[in-house]
């Protein structure tokens, strides 16, 4: 018997998300690309925020050549509550009603409590908590009316166990797990799926800037010796997205080779 082409093997997959329209924030680059690409190779239309242009348009370039207007880039501070509920209703013009919300934007001030100012505080808490909430209100109506919605956090292992000089950084990500729990039980009711994801060490431009002793040293924390990919990331929230996940709700993921088990 001869095996039919990988092609038609792959259609399923292909087909995943058909129809659908997600939205993935901070998915300029790193994860939120990742994430991004995985869902237009399943079909999906892909909304990719990013703080800038530059960097949003740059990466629907490139997942459109994967399938011509699967992606469109948009500019948008998810800090910023009014500029986000406009992006909403821009997203719901151009590509239809959401169903699928992945909260990935995320930045970084990192420094000791006793020096840090604050600035790098409100920056960090309002664009990796606040920026979810404001997603959630700017997607929130279509989302609950969706058939098989989701809304998918991208929280942090330093979320679950603190670090060190990113008590800023530590705050928002627990405040999203707190945040992802209570939205559960909030959208229940519609059916509305919400879970978090929290990645360990990811290969990520910010790993980069590690020093190789200190990779080293943090790879001998993780039970796996190594750090994750972010296709790890993506693969973890096809799945949560997905119809095999209907009745997982309010519940924590973690990617992280072991950190914290």
């Amino acid at each position: 018997m001869v095996a039919p082409p990988a092609a038609l093997c792959d259609l399923p997959r292909m087909s995943q998300f058909q129809d659908k329209v997600v939205v993935v924030t901070g998915s300029g680059r790193g994860i939120g690309k990742e994430i991004a690409r995985a869902f237009v190779a399943r079909g999906a239309k892909v909304a990719i925020a990013s703080r800038t242009e530059a960097n949003s348009n740059a990466t629907a370039e490139e997942l459109n050549a994967m399938g011509p207007g699967t992606a469109k880039g948009y500019a948008v501070d998810i800090a910023n509550h009014d500029a986000t509920v406009e992006f909403g209703k821009q997203v719901a013009a151009d590509l239809g009603a959401v169903s699928i919300l992945v909260n990935n934007a995320g930045v970084t001030r990192d420094g000791l409590a006793l020096r840090m100012s604050e600035e790098d505080w409100d920056t960090v808490l309002d664009t990796n908590l606040k920026g979810a909430f404001n997603a959630v209100k700017a997607f929130q109506r279509t989302l609950l009316k969706a058939e098989d919605a989701r809304i998918i956090n991208i929280s942090s292992v330093i979320g679950l166990m603190g670090n060190a000089g990113q008590c800023n950084y530590a705050a928002s990500k627990a405040g999203l797990i707190g945040f992802t729990k209570a939205l559960a039980k909030e959208f229940a009711g519609r059916k509305v799926c919400v879970n978090a994801i929290a990645p360990g060490f990811i290969v990520t431009d910010m790993t980069d800037e590690l020093t190789p002793e200190m990779q080293e040293g943090i790879k001998k924390t993780i039970p796996l010796g190594t750090f994750g990919e972010v296709e790890d990331i993506a693969n973890a929230v096809i799945f949560l997205a997905g119809k095999e996940a209907r009745y997982i709700t309010g519940q924590v993921l973690t990617v992280d080779g072991g950190m914290v088990m």
